[in-house]
């Protein structure tokens, strides 16, 4: 549990600067339709964490990077030694993501550096801004913050590769983000993510500001199934092997999964692989995704077990080898009630209303909260829409979740 803290105070945030910061950010993997495609470890995610890193400098920070690549950026305080306030979020994208969705948590980060610099105020603790590699684990599996907080061994995210065969490490350094620090080797006295809702909560009640209390569990699952290739014209019917049609009916069980289980479970295939992927031929092996999400850990379990049933009967009728692999299991979590107490105190003193809200996408922040007291806070974006070119959100929305985590920041750090 949270320490416990004084009254927060309200710190001018420059609404203008914090909107610039994300269109120039935004201009790194930007897209036809006004999205971003900055997958993990490319070229353009390699120009957004030097941006990043040059602006953590001239705001003063010193720069750490650790084994994985996630990049912290310090500012000091007068204990050099007691453990920091952090803050911080992700700077990959979708391919066709947005421009808010992660970056603004590690931009809402450097403008609360900078509010504290132009009002030259002095904290006891350091804070720390921190952009963690690959949240969106589009290209790859495994996630810097889950390697942090110890859930993924370091040969295991070294070793998982992309679509295209390159290896986590090799894409790390070629892009020369792998970094001396040992990765999870720091202690945090609080930790706060701020982020976009996703949905549409906040927009539908005229809110700018939500109080996250916790996010639903998760299961992510990578399938192969295997058949036999053959050809398209001779091979009769009921001799086929095909993985593709073994596939298919098993995609269709996801989506019957997620429909028994309403209001709030959801199962997705949304990466699907087919080889030899030609126009006439069998398909001979399929892999696919799949993503599993509940906000009860029963609920979870009802489904991981509905969708091994699901597996085991495909697999009865005989004419394909399937595996199952767990890439990793989130249990539902409930964020720091102090920490969440401090956001409400702090959207209170600086006169913005806000409603407890639970989070039903995952975070690096649901990585790190059973082993450090961390919390959230989200402000909307326009229809809720997420992991879209379309995504949007408003500068005066940014700046007052910037406020709410500024004011709460401040009171963990301890003015000096």
């Amino acid at each position: 549990m949270a320490d416990r803290v004084g009254k927060p105070t309200a710190l001018p945030i420059d609404m203008d600067r914090l909107w610039r910061s994300h269109m120039e950010m935004a201009r790194h993997g930007a897209t036809p339709k006004g999205g971003v495609n900055r997958q993990a470890l490319t070229p353009e995610d390699a120009a957004a964490r030097e941006l990043f890193m040059d602006w953590a400098r001239n705001a003063g920070c010193t720069v750490q990077i650790d084994a994985v690549g996630n990049i912290f950026a310090r500012r000091p305080g007068r204990d050099h030694d007691a453990p920091s306030v952090c803050t911080g979020s992700h700077l990959d994208t979708q391919p066709t993501g947005g421009k808010f969705d992660g970056a603004y948590g590690v931009l809402a980060g450097l403008e609360v550096v900078r509010a504290l610099n132009d009002a030259a105020i002095e904290t006891r603790r350091p804070i720390d801004i921190v952009a963690w590699t690959n949240e969106e684990g589009t290209r790859f599996a495994h996630s810097g913050s889950a390697a942090f907080a110890g859930l993924v061994d370091l040969s295991r995210i070294y070793d998982c590769t992309d679509r295209a065969g390159t290896r986590f490490e090799d894409a790390l350094t070629a892009i020369g983000a792998k970094g001396d620090l040992a990765c999870g080797d720091r202690v945090f006295d609080s930790v706060f993510e701020a982020h976009i809702e996703q949905g549409p909560l906040l927009e539908r009640d005229g809110l700018s500001v939500g109080i996250v209390t916790g996010a639903r569990g998760q299961v992510r699952y990578d399938v192969s199934v295997t058949g036999m290739e053959g050809h398209a014209g001779t091979m009769p019917m009921d001799m086929r092997r095909d993985a593709l049609t073994a596939a298919a009916r098993l995609v269709v069980a996801m989506e019957e999964i997620g429909r028994r289980h309403p209001p709030q479970g959801v199962c997705t295939v949304g990466a699907l692989t087919v080889a030899p992927n030609s126009r006439n031929t069998i398909p001979g092996s399929v892999r696919f995704s799949i993503d599993l999400r509940h906000p009860t850990s029963e609920g979870l379990a009802s489904m991981a077990q509905a969708i091994s049933d699901a597996v085991q009967e495909e697999l009865a009728r005989g004419r394909t080898a399937i595996e199952l692999h767990v890439l990793d299991r989130e249990e539902p979590i409930q964020f720091d009630d102090a920490l969440v107490q401090l956001l409400r105190d702090s959207a209170g003193i600086c006169g913005i209303p806000s409603r407890d809200i639970f989070s039903m996408a995952g975070h690096d922040s649901c990585y790190l909260a059973p082993k450090q007291p961390t919390a959230m806070v989200f402000v909307p974006c326009r229809d809720g829409l997420s992991h879209n070119e379309l995504e949007s959100a408003t500068a005066s929305d940014l700046a007052d979740g910037t406020r709410v985590l500024a004011a709460a920041m401040l009171a963990r750090a301890g003015r000096v």
